[in-house]
């Protein structure tokens, strides 16, 4: 059995950083997966990442992005792309965490995560609220299939839940009149 992390990285009270957590959100409520995977909504972690990383055979990370591409665009940075930038260039509002945390899982533990990949969804707004801006929302499902397709690269199963409506609590919290 492989150990997975999916982790959605961001803050869901600043518009498009909460696209991580609203894309993982949308993955557990729409799929079951191997008893090795975990789904899990981080927040806005810091170099207590390793925590969350060491030892594990695959960790998918989805993520805003600011890589001057059109909002709602997405690109996938696997170990190496990470590790080269690291940590010189911020690709992401959370860079430091995740490649700061990669090397320290190396160096500390000798136990960095075999495989690793970053799905960025490139922002456009990291203002106060709730909602995600028109261009990263529709890209969601996109990142999610991006997210299968590392699980199928990984042959890691998962299967569509049969009563699947993928939702998301803040964005229903936020469509609730007061």
């Amino acid at each position: 059995m492989k150990r997975v992390l999916i982790a959605g990285i961001g803050n869901v009270l600043l518009g498009d950083d909460g696209v991580g957590p609203y894309v993982v959100r949308w993955l557990e409520s729409a799929y079951s997966f191997d008893e090795g995977v975990v789904v899990e909504d981080l927040g806005t972690p810091a170099l207590d990442f390793i925590d969350h990383i060491a030892g594990l055979d695959a960790l998918i990370v989805v993520d805003s992005v600011e890589n001057g591409q059109c909002p709602g665009s997405i690109t996938l940075y696997r170990k190496p792309d990470l590790l080269r930038n690291a940590p010189a260039v911020r690709m992401d509002t959370h860079s430091p965490a995740i490649t700061e945390s990669l090397l320290a899982a190396d160096v500390f533990f000798g136990m960095p995560p075999r495989e690793v990949l970053l799905v960025g969804i490139s922002a456009a707004s990291y203002t106060a609220g709730c909602e995600l801006g028109e261009a990263v929302k529709n890209a969601v499902e996109t990142a999610a299939r991006a997210v299968l397709a590392e699980l199928d690269r990984l042959a890691v199963s998962y299967q569509k839940k049969h009563d699947a409506s993928p939702s998301v609590w803040w964005a229903a919290a936020q469509a609730q009149p007061a």
